[in-house]
């Protein structure tokens, strides 16, 4: 009898650390996949302001070199991502490529200019930057027009600065849900373990020398829970890394690195304040509350 009420409570111990490291790995996955997108928030914002494009028509008159020559002071600009000159015969081709048929035969000229497009580091994407390279490459007497699309500037960059302010609002909201539902489970856990903390309590043992093993415990758990999580968020990563390479997911070691540990770290310090005060409202009760 005694053998399987043994296994039973083993069983019984078991399952708690499991629910516990289950808990713990869940709600450090859903952290850590949040501070995926929070450290990616950039990245990602950088990389569609870099596809916007301003594009400079240039006159028939233009020549040759002052057209080499505004090339190369644009590949030089610190603003300049990179640059595409495009003559009027290769836009004309691409044109009728896309309409799928030879608009040239119709009008019997190609009415297109030569143009360069210039693609901006995403610092330069602006609506009063953007502005004020376009006034200064329009005042050069060789260029017809300058032509961007102002509103999609300004509204992406209103986009991304609401989309900033509704991540850290979520990524905070899932911090206290994270916290609330790692002590529900270390509560639980360091309850059914009442009675022994007060029969140590009884026999003179202090306070700091009962909580010590259930945070040890516990802290233990918590890093098993956050390996358990950095796996699924590594898995994440890894996929998403291969479904949109251009954003360079695992470029940056030091930021994934600085992700890794944090999981770890929020992983054993959730762990180390939930037991804490989980024990000592244990210790605080009286003995006739116990059962309550």
């Amino acid at each position: 009898m005694a053998s399987s009420f043994e296994r039973y409570q083993r069983r019984r111990l078991v399952s708690s650390y499991f629910s516990v490291v289950i808990s713990i790995a869940l709600v450090l996955f859903l952290l850590g996949i949040l501070g995926l997108l929070v450290l990616n928030a950039k990245k990602t914002a950088d990389h569609f302001k870099e596809q916007i494009a301003m594009t400079v028509y240039l006159k028939e008159t233009a020549k040759d070199v002052e057209i080499k020559q505004l090339q190369k002071s644009l590949e030089m600009a610190e603003y300049t991502k990179s640059s595409t000159y495009m003559t009027k015969e290769d836009a004309a081709k691409s044109l009728s490529k896309e309409i799928g048929e030879d608009f040239m035969g119709f009008l019997g000229f190609n009415p297109l200019q030569n143009s360069i497009d210039i693609y901006f580091k995403a610092e330069y994407v602006s609506a009063e930057k953007i502005a004020e390279i376009a006034e200064m490459l329009s005042n050069k007497n060789f260029v017809d027009e300058v032509v961007y699309d102002e509103p999609l500037i300004s509204l992406l960059n209103q986009n991304v600065q609401r989309i900033g302010f509704w991540i850290l609002l979520v990524c905070g909201l899932f911090l206290f849900i994270a916290v609330l539902l790692i002590n529900s489970s270390i509560r639980l856990s360091v309850y059914s373990k009442r009675f022994t903390i007060k029969t140590m309590q009884m026999v003179g043992a202090n306070k700091s020398f009962i909580r010590r093993p259930f945070i040890w415990k516990n802290i233990r758990l918590g890093i098993v829970g956050a390996i358990v999580a950095l796996i699924g968020v590594g898995g994440v990563l890894y996929y998403l890394n291969g479904s949109f390479p251009e954003l360079q997911l695992l470029e940056d070691k030091k930021l994934l690195a600085i992700l890794f540990v944090g999981i770890v770290v929020m992983g054993i310090i959730i762990s180390w304040f939930s037991t804490f005060f989980a024990t000592q409202r244990f210790l605080n009760l009286k003995t006739d509350e116990l059962y309550y």
